[in-house]
């Protein structure tokens, strides 16, 4: 069967499961919950059988979100027991994180040899992630205040959410941690920005060695590199199951109660996130001459990696990967994707600037103007530490509730849908970073774009 046929099918199937729950859920007809799983699974059948004919990763990847969904809807008790194959996979994923960066930072520094660049990549960087997160700041606050998400908020009867214990950190605890103690401390944590600025200055040193001596060791991390990329490809293969049970298992924990109080929240996020991304990062795109269709087919499997996982480490081997396929140079792409991720976490800093709002108008506290400048102020300056802290955004969340006066209680509320909203944002983030790559390279005068089809599988 030609995969156009199957398709077509695939839409039929769907179309008559719309119109069987739309008639079961808005008219009088009623039909039985079996009538109507059944009719979602006659449906993904094809979906299934169209992934065995495409022999694409990233569609494997996208029938298995849909297969954990279904799951995590049906059998929500068993799906928690699924957490087992997502924890393997972002648990193999970690494994790649430190040797990648390092050998992937190292062989850019060390083997051009051209430590000015490292400096203008630095600033260049820094710049760009600024302008781009305060936008990001400033769109999450105006979405919530238009929609006011917050107001008439309640918890609802029994809800039993308990904040887990966050530090919060000071501006010198977030200077410091950039700086390694350890580099095996650094590696067994997964801090990515202490490794990074571990091997940038190892890199650094290297190549102010002389030929005879700093080339076994460059020998040795341009192996190390390309092995990793082998061992990435490798665990890639596993990603639709480890993908698929993460999805399950957030569809089987969320209670609908919760979900429908804060579906307003939810929207706006999405919303927001949205705007951002056809509003700031699109138009950008386009200015700089990005290939819109390449760059979006190389960022859709780690996009949709980071979305079912909540984590945007997961993605990074990927990203990486896909981003040198599409033309940037490999030492752009490892120096300027982990920096973003402390820098440029453009998901995540709109989302601290709409929850905060937020906070505000669920517990009827009224915020000026000046208060809300005030608080992306603060926010411009806190979120620089998210990725270093476990439950970061959690972490600063709490830590602007506490600055402003604000209750603690309807962060509690935000917890129920905290993975949804982790999903937006996260995906967010891997797009800001991926795109952030080529606009460095472009701005480099290194990009050099890819002629002909490209194979991102």
């Amino acid at each position: 069967m030609s995969q156009k046929r199957v398709i077509q099918i695939i839409l039929v199937l769907l179309s008559i499961a719309t119109i069987l729950h739309l008639l079961h859920y808005y008219t009088a007809l009623d039909f039985s919950a079996k009538v109507l799983i059944a009719s979602r699974w006659v449906a993904w059948a094809f979906v299934i059988l169209y992934a065995f004919n495409k022999k694409s990763l990233t569609t494997w990847i996208l029938v298995s979100m849909i297969i954990g969904i279904e799951i995590g809807l049906n059998f929500p008790v068993f799906a928690q027991n699924l957490s087992v194959l997502s924890k393997i996979f972002l648990q193999l994923i970690k494994t790649i994180i430190a040797p990648i960066l390092f050998a992937t930072l190292v062989v850019g520094i060390a083997g051009h040899s051209n430590l000015k660049q490292v400096g203008r990549m630095g600033w260049k960087s820094i710049l760009y992630f600024e302008v781009v997160t305060t936008l990001a700041l400033v769109i999450g606050i105006l979405a919530i205040n238009i929609t006011k998400a917050g107001d008439g908020i309640v918890l609802p009867e029994g809800f039993n959410q308990q904040l887990p214990e966050a530090k919060a950190q000071g501006w010198q605890d977030v200077v410091l941690h950039v700086f390694p103690e350890n580099f095996v401390k650094s590696i067994y944590h997964g801090d990515v920005l202490p490794i990074v600025v571990f091997s940038v200055i190892f890199g650094i040193s290297l190549a102010l060695l002389s030929e005879q001596k700093k080339r076994p060791i460059l020998d040795f991390t341009e192996s190390l590199a390309e092995t990793m990329f082998k061992f990435t490809n490798i665990i890639m293969h596993f990603a639709p199951f480890g993908v698929g049970a993460a999805i399950a298992v957030t569809v089987g924990h969320l209670g609908i109660d919760i979900l429908t109080s804060l579906l307003k929240l939810l929207f706006t996020l999405y919303g927001a996130l949205l705007l951002f991304l056809l509003g700031v990062l699109l138009p950008v795109a386009l200015i700089v001459g990005v290939p819109i269709k390449k760059f979006f087919r190389a960022i859709s499997e780690p996009v949709s990696i980071a979305f079912a996982t909540t984590s945007s480490e997961s993605a990074l081997p990927k990203a990486m990967e896909n981003m040198e396929k599409l033309g940037v140079p490999r030492k752009i792409v490892s120096f300027v994707l982990p920096t973003g991720y402390t820098f440029n976490l453009d998901g995540s800093t709109l989302y601290l600037a709409l929850a905060s709002v937020f906070v505000a108008q669920a517990a009827n506290v009224e915020l000026s103007i000046g208060d809300q400048i005030l608080m992306v102020l603060t926010l411009m300056l806190t979120s620089k530490g998210v990725a270093g802290v476990p439950r970061a955004t959690l972490v600063i969340l709490l830590g602007t509730a506490a600055s402003f006066g604000l209750p603690l209680w309807p962060i509690m509320a935000i917890l129920g849908i905290d993975e949804l909203m982790d999903m937006a944002r996260t995906s967010v983030n891997v797009v800001g970073n991926c795109l952030a790559t080529i606009i460095i390279a472009k701005w480099e005068g290194e990009y050099n774009e890819p002629k002909g089809e490209l194979n991102f599988d």
